[in-house]
């Protein structure tokens, strides 16, 4: 339930610093629409429609405060396909489906598998998209005039330096207003935003997709629908948690999964792509002084009137001032103190790291490196705690009974070495496995313990399970092949 006094305060507690800031990010999101629209194969407009549409819905929508949404790259590789082989009709229906499976995952609070997502990962994920953002900017950086040069490495001293003076108004957009001044009195002849494509001219129009309600048109986009829910919340989640480090503050990532679903369906009957929230924009905004969720509004309603009102104005901004501004964010996205950290953080942290940020720049997809990450945590954490238990034992004085102490964590990484530890070659009468400081943790674990006691009994030992835990025992219980009935074999809970 929303607490309406904090949904308050997240849209009033900062109005001039989400204003300004909002003005900057609706700058920085033109070249990226329209080249995610290039990407995805449909008209700029379609992208930029979108970033408007998703910004301001889930700026109501969502979880997390002052993140940007829009149209992105990540979406826009998955829709290339689908608009080339069945038309821009069925981009639209799959980006509604992709909404309402995000919407759905909301509901089953998928946003809490955000717990699994380590560090390494978090900062592999960070840096690999610093250095995709620098060289995004590369086509703009090669064969263009000198003077693009000297814009661009103006409006870096100027977004770096005019904050020493005030911070009233954001350097980035102090940056954008200089660099067109100085385009305009010296007649420089450089690219502008009027030439990275064809600008809308009218307010879109809500439609629904023009496809047949069939369950052919099901089958055709239900792969990519799902692929692009997948790929949008997961970098949607991710870059809520990197901004709720950098503002110091908590969000719902449940919300933050109904938003998104909700900014896609809204984009999407409005003849818009699909879209997520995008890193490098949200640190644009939260570095230029947005806080709450009139920044991202803004960001999305005056980037529709830059298109249909100031367009005149918006034309004339030459493209090295966004250049600059995204250089800028590349430069305070990436995680410098990570470099130093290689020395000092464990071996595996480091190769976690590492491979998200190579498997991201090898194949260009965040999601594919995140999920590798991910992967290799959950590997080297397993391997960890396999390492986590021991087994020792005392014999009788009689000789005929050994009793084992097993301690620390059972399960399908240990599950080898705990039967290991036993010597089922030794001539005894009978043996006792002490389990009362062990935890056994999945079916691996009890199939371990089922070997252990088949093969005692098998040389004719007479074998007891003591002190499994209440939920040990449940799963002996439960999960158990050997003869539960057997008269020497029981597990006593303590």
């Amino acid at each position: 339930m929303i607490n309406l006094s904090r949904y308050r305060r997240e849209w009033f507690s900062n109005i001039r610093g989400d204003l300004l800031s909002g003005i900057v990010v609706a700058l920085a999101l033109i070249p990226e629409a329209v080249g995610f629209s290039i990407i995805a194969g449909v008209d700029p407009k379609i992208g930029l429609f979108a970033s408007v549409a998703i910004a301001c819905v889930t700026a109501i929508t969502g979880g997390r405060p002052a993140m940007i949404s829009a149209a992105t790259a990540a979406t826009a590789v998955l829709m290339g396909p689908l608009v080339r082989d069945h038309g821009i009709q069925y981009l639209f229906a799959a980006t509604i489906l992709m909404g309402l499976l995000q919407i759905l995952a909301g509901f089953l609070k998928l946003g809490r598998l955000m717990r699994f997502v380590s560090r390494s990962v978090m900062t592999g994920f960070v840096n690999s998209l610093a250095i995709l953002i620098f060289v995004a900017q590369i086509p703009q950086l090669t064969n263009v005039p000198l003077a693009t040069y000297g814009l661009i490495g103006l409006g870096l001293a100027i977004i770096y330096l005019f904050p020493r003076l005030t911070k009233v108004v954001p350097s980035p957009l102090i940056a954008i207003v200089v660099l067109t001044g100085v385009t305009l009195a010296l007649g420089v002849p450089i690219k502008t935003v009027a030439d990275l494509g064809e600008m809308p001219t009218s307010l879109p129009v809500f439609t629904l997709p023009g496809v047949p309600l069939t369950f052919e048109t099901l089958r055709i986009i239900f792969p990519y629908s799902l692929a692009l829910a997948a790929v949008g919340l997961l970098e949607s989640l991710l870059t809520a948690k990197i901004i709720d480090e950098m503002t110091d503050t908590t969000s719902s990532k449940t919300q933050e999964c109904f938003g998104q679903g909700t900014g896609n369906i809204v984009s999407a009957l409005f003849g818009g792509m699909g879209g997520c929230a995008m890193i490098g924009q949200s640190v644009i905004n939260v570095s230029s002084g947005g806080r709450g969720r009139l920044s991202t509004f803004v960001a999305g309603a005056f980037l529709l009137v830059l298109l249909l009102v100031l367009d005149d104005l918006l034309r004339i901004v030459p493209v090295a001032a966004l250049v600059a501004i995204m250089i800028m964010v590349s430069i305070n996205t990436f995680s410098w103190k990570s470099i130093a950290e290689l020395r000092h953080n464990p071996g595996t942290s480091s190769i976690v790291m590492l491979a998200t940020v190579a498997t991201v720049l090898a194949t260009q997809d965040l999601s594919k490196g995140v999920i590798v990450g991910v992967v290799l945590s959950g590997v080297f954490f397993a391997g960890k705690v396999a390492k986590m238990f021991s087994v020792t034992s005392y014999l009788s004085e009689d000789a005929r009974k050994r009793t084992y102490d097993v301690e620390g964590q059972i399960f399908f990484a240990s599950a080898e070495s705990l039967v290991a530890a036993f010597d089922f070659a030794e001539p005894l009468e009978r043996v006792v496995i002490d389990v009362r400081r062990a935890h056994l943790w999945d079916i691996s674990a009890i199939g371990a313990l089922d070997q252990v006691v088949m093969k005692f009994r098998r040389h004719g030992v007479e074998v007891a399970v003591d002190g499994a835990n209440q939920a040990s025992a449940s799963m002996i219980d439960r999960y158990a092949l050997h003869d539960k009935e057997h008269a020497a074999f029981g597990a006593v809970v303590h």
